[in-house]
């Protein structure tokens, strides 16, 4: 299961300036992955943040993305999710806290989790960690997924190696 974390985004937050280079270059790599996993019959799952808003669906997050202008929105036009792939808006940090992602990926009978996004160093971190807890393996792939610097997005991915066992090799080969 794919499971993308927060690329929809607004990027409206103390230090996004950083984050939206890496977090371009992320987006575009997980199109190249999601397009090959779908192609193998891999489905993905959305996990956004609700940004605070509690009456919110995820169509309504995805829409006020989209037309942000710039890279932020570009992001969310660009990765904006199919009919077959499923949403859910999570409160915090992990895609696990206060959702129902394990119940779906249990009904799925998933085992391993892909998980890209933003920011490395938070919500997908915290989203491995539960994933690792729950007892899914997962891969992180490195070129999908960024943080406000590369310091704290290579910290994150040795961590998630060393301590949940992720892999972190890249989705696409470095030419």
């Amino acid at each position: 299961m794919l499971v993308l974390v927060d690329f929809i985004n607004p990027l409206h937050f103390p230090g996004a300036e950083h984050l939206l280079l890496g977090a371009l270059k992320a987006a575009q790599a997980t199109v190249r992955l999601k397009k090959r996993l779908a192609a193998a019959g891999v489905p993905a799952v959305y996990a956004n943040d609700n940004y605070g808003t509690w009456h919110s669906e995820f169509s309504d997050v995805l829409r006020r993305c989209q037309e942000v202008a710039g890279p932020r929105g570009e992001i969310a036009r660009m990765l904006a999710p199919q009919a077959q792939d499923l949403t859910l808006l999570k409160p915090r940090h992990s895609a696990f806290f206060g959702t129902p992602l394990d119940l779906l990926l249990r009904e799925m009978q998933a085992k391993e989790l892909v998980i890209v996004g933003l920011a490395a160093d938070m919500c997908v971190q915290f989203t491995a960690v539960d994933a690792y807890m729950h007892g899914y393996t997962a891969w992180v792939p490195a070129d999908c997924t960024a943080a406000e610097s590369e310091a704290a997005k290579q910290g994150a991915l040795d961590h998630m190696a060393s301590v949940m066992r992720s892999s972190v090799r890249r989705a696409v080969r470095a030419r």
